[in-house]
C-alpha cells in the first residue's frame, strides 16, 4: 500500500462512499499537473497522494475521461458578479461621475453584451479586444467576454499605431471595442475588424449602449469546461522586441483575485478608485476582487494627483493600486492632507522607496508593497507588515515594507536562485533571480512556445530580477538583471543609488542607468525630476548620495528633467539606457 493512506478517521465523499490514497504516479496526469523536480540538486518534490471515492475510476490522460462523481464546479471570476448580484442588487456597484450603477444593473448590462456577443457568430475562444480607458464598458467586459465563452484582449491606450494593430491581429481579435478619443489608433487595423465606438455617456444614441439594448438581461448559458481555459490575453511592455500575449486562465484569475482581496483587506465596504489602468494584467485582476466582495468601482477616466484627491474625499475611497511615479504624484499634489480614514494603497510596478512609503504613511494612507509581473497576473508576493516592525524606527520600518516579501496565500512561495537552479543563501546578501510557479502563473505566451520554455526553464517561470532572500524568508529585489551595473568588477544596485537619491528633500523621482566608460567599463548615471519650485545641483545631488552609501556607488553624472514613463507609470529605463549607449554595438562594456 502507497505510504500515504487515507488518514484516520475515514473520510467520505458526500454518498458515504470512503476514499482511498491513490499515488501520483498511478494517475494518468499531463505533464502540467505532475510534481517537477527541482534541477540542479534542489529539493524534488513530493509524490503527494490524491483522494478520490473508492472503485471509481479515474484516466486523466488522452482520451480525457474523468470519473462520473464530479462533487466541484469550474473556478471561474465571472461567478463573482453573479453571487454579488444575486445577494446584495440595490447596492452601488459602480460610480463613474454622476453615474451610479447597482449590482443588479451592473449585472443587466454584463448579461446584455454577453448576450449580444453570443449571438454575433463567435466561436468559442475567439478574441475580442477593448481599447479604452477606466469607464464602466472596460469593467463590463471582464465579465462579458468571457461569460461568452471568449477571450479578452485588452489594449494599452498609450501605445501607438503600428503597436495597437500589431497586437489585434497577432491575438486574432475579430472585434473591438474602442472609446471615442481612441479611434486614430485603429488607423493600422485590418477593416475586416469589426468596431464598436464608445462615447462613454451611458445613454441612448451612444452606440456602445445601442450595442448593449440589443441584448438580453437574462444571463448567457455557461460554456466553460475547464478551468484552465485562457480568460484572457496580455501584452508585455514589448521594450526588448515586440510584445507577447500572456494567456491567464479563468483558474489563475479566480485565485489571483482572491489573493488580492485577502491581502489588501477589502471586504463589502470597500470603495476601490481605479487609478490602475484595467488594460494591464487586466487591472491586476482587481475586476474580479472588487466585485467578489460587492465593493464599489470608482472609475476615473484620466489619472491625476487633483481629480485623485477628490475622490478620496468625494467617494470615501478605501483601497486603490498605483505604480510609484503615480503615488510620488499624489504625495506631492498640491491637495495633499492627512486622510481622516485610512486609505489602503497597493503599490506595484518598480520597488517603492523608503521615502515614498513613509510620505504616504503620514497621509494616513496605508502603503502595501507588492510585486509581480504581467506573467503572474500582476502581483503574486507582498510585503505582509508584521506587529514588532511597527516598534522600529521609521527608516528602518519603511525599508523593510519596501521588500518584495513572500508570495500570496493563493500562490506558491517564490524562490531566489543561482544559475544552477538551487537556492541562494537566506544572508540578505547573496544575490540570485527570483522565480515562480504556481496558480498564479500564466499558461504560456500565445503562439510562441519557444519563448514559453526558455521562461519556464527547470519548470520555474524565471522573472529577470536580481534578489537576496533574507533570514525571515522574504525576498528584496536588488535590481532587473539587465539594470545591474558593472563597475571595475563591482555589481552596483541602480536601485540602492536611486533611494538614496529620493531622500533629498528636493528630488521627485530618479532613474539610474549605466554609462559607458573607458576605466571602470560602466559607470551610474542618474536622471532626476526635482519638485515642483526646487532646486539643487548636480555637484551637490552627487555629494549628497556619496554621503549616504559607498563613494563608488555614487553616480558620475546627473541629468535633470522628465522620465520616459509607461502607460502605468512604470519608468522606461530602455530609452535612457538607449540613449547612453546610441552608436555603440553593446550594452555593456
Amino acid at each position: 500500500m502507497f505510504a500515504g493512506v487515507a488518514p484516520e478517521p475515514e473520510l467520505l465523499d458526500p454518498s458515504g462512499v470512503p476514499f482511498e490514497a491513490v499515488p501520483v504516479a498511478d494517475l494518468h496526469l499531463p505533464p502540467s499537473c505532475r510534481p517537477r523536480p527541482r534541477s540542479g540538486g534542489g529539493r524534488v518534490a513530493e509524490a503527494s497522494p490524491i483522494l478520490r471515492p473508492q472503485g471509481e475510476r479515474y484516466e486523466i490522460g488522452k482520451d480525457e475521461t474523468v470519473s462520473e462523481k464530479v462533487y466541484r464546479t469550474e473556478l471561474t471570476p465571472v461567478s463573482f458578479l453573479r453571487r454579488s448580484a444575486y445577494m446584495f442588487p440595490e447596492k452601488t456597484a459602480v460610480v463613474h461621475g454622476e453615474r451610479r450603477y447597482t449590482y443588479r444593473e451592473l449585472e443587466e448590462r454584463v448579461n446584455r453584451l454577453a448576450s449580444r456577443l453570443k449571438d454575433a457568430g463567435f466561436r468559442k475562444g475567439e478574441r475580442v479586444a477593448f481599447l479604452c480607458p477606466n469607464i464602466p464598458p472596460l469593467l463590463e467586459a471582464h465579465f462579458a467576454v468571457p461569460a461568452a465563452g471568449l477571450v479578452l484582449v485588452t489594449v494599452n491606450t498609450r501605445l501607438g499605431k503600428d503597436e495597437v494593430a500589431y497586437i489585434v491581429e497577432h491575438s486574432g481579435a475579430r472585434m473591438v471595442f474602442v472609446d471615442a478619443e481612441l479611434e486614430g489608433l485603429l488607423e493600422g487595423v485590418d477593416e475586416a475588424v469589426e468596431r464598436v465606438r464608445i462615447d462613454d455617456t451611458g445613454e441612448a444614441g451612444d452606440p456602445y449602449e445601442d450595442y448593449l439594448a440589443e441584448g438580453s438581461t437574462e444571463p448567457v448559458e455557461s460554456v466553460l469546461e475547464d478551468e484552465e481555459e485562457t480568460i484572457s490575453v496580455n501584452y508585455t511592455s514589448g521594450t526588448t522586441g515586440r510584445p507577447k500575449g500572456v494567456m491567464y486562465s479563468h483558474r489563475g484569475a479566480y485565485l489571483c483575485a482572491l489573493g488580492n482581496v485577502i491581502e489588501t483587506g477589502m471586504d463589502y465596504e470597500t470603495k476601490y478608485l481605479w487609478t490602475l489602468p484595467m488594460f494591464h494584467c487586466n487591472g491586476w485582476t482587481f475586476p474580479w476582487a472588487v466585485t467578489s466582495v460587492a465593493g464599489t468601482h470608482v472609475c476615473l477616466r484620466k489619472v491625476e494627483p487633483a481629480r485623485i484627491w477628490d475622490r478620496f474625499k468625494e467617494e470615501g475611497i478605501t483601497h486603490y493600486c498605483a505604480a510609484p511615479t503615480v503615488q510620488i504624484g499624489i504625495v506631492n499634489a498640491g491637495e495633499a492632507e492627512k486622510l481622516d480614514a485610512k486609505v489602503t494603497a497597493a503599490i506595484a510596478g518598480a520597488p517603492p522607496s523608503p521615502t515614498l512609503i513613509s510620505q504616504l504613511a503620514e497621509l494616513n494612507i496605508r502603503p502595501l508593497h507588492i510585486y509581480g509581473l504581467t506573467e503572474t497576473y500582476g502581483p503574486i508576493t507582498t510585503s505582509a507588515p508584521r506587529k514588532e516592525w511597527e516598534d522600529k524606527d521609521p527608516e528602518e520600518h519603511a525599508n523593510l515594507l519596501a521588500r518584495q516579501g513572500q508570495g500570496y496565500v493563493t500562490s506558491d512561495l517564490v524562490r531566489v536562485v543561482d544559475e544552477n537552479m538551487d537556492d541562494v543563501k537566506r544572508d540578505g546578501e547573496t544575490m540570485g533571480e527570483i522565480v515562480m510557479h504556481g496558480n498564479m502563473v500564466m499558461k504560456g505566451y500565445l503562439d510562441n512556445e519557444e519563448a514559453t520554455e526558455e521562461a519556464f526553464k527547470g519548470g520555474w517561470y524565471h522573472s529577470g530580477d536580481v534578489a537576496v532572500w533574507h533570514p525571515d524568508g522574504y525576498v528584496e529585489i536588488r535590481d532587473r538583471s539587465k539594470d545591474v551595473i558593472i563597475s571595475g568588477g563591482e555589481n552596483i544596485s541602480t536601485i540602492e543609488i536611486e533611494q538614496a537619491i529620493d531622500k533629498h528633500p528636493a528630488v521627485m523621482e530618479s532613474a539610474v542607468v549605466a554609462i559607458p566608460d573607458e576605466k571602470w567599463g560602466e559607470r551610474p548615471k542618474a536622471f532626476v525630476t526635482l519638485k515642483q519650485g526646487q532646486e539643487t545641483t548636480e555637484d551637490e545631488l552627487i555629494n549628497f548620495v556619496k554621503e549616504r552609501i559607498a563613494r563608488f556607488k555614487a553616480p558620475a553624472a546627473i541629468e535633470f528633467g522628465d522620465l520616459p514613463k509607461t502607460a502605468t507609470g512604470k519608468v522606461q529605463k530602455f530609452v535612457l539606457r538607449d540613449k547612453e549607449w546610441s552608436g555603440r554595438d553593446r550594452k555593456v562594456n
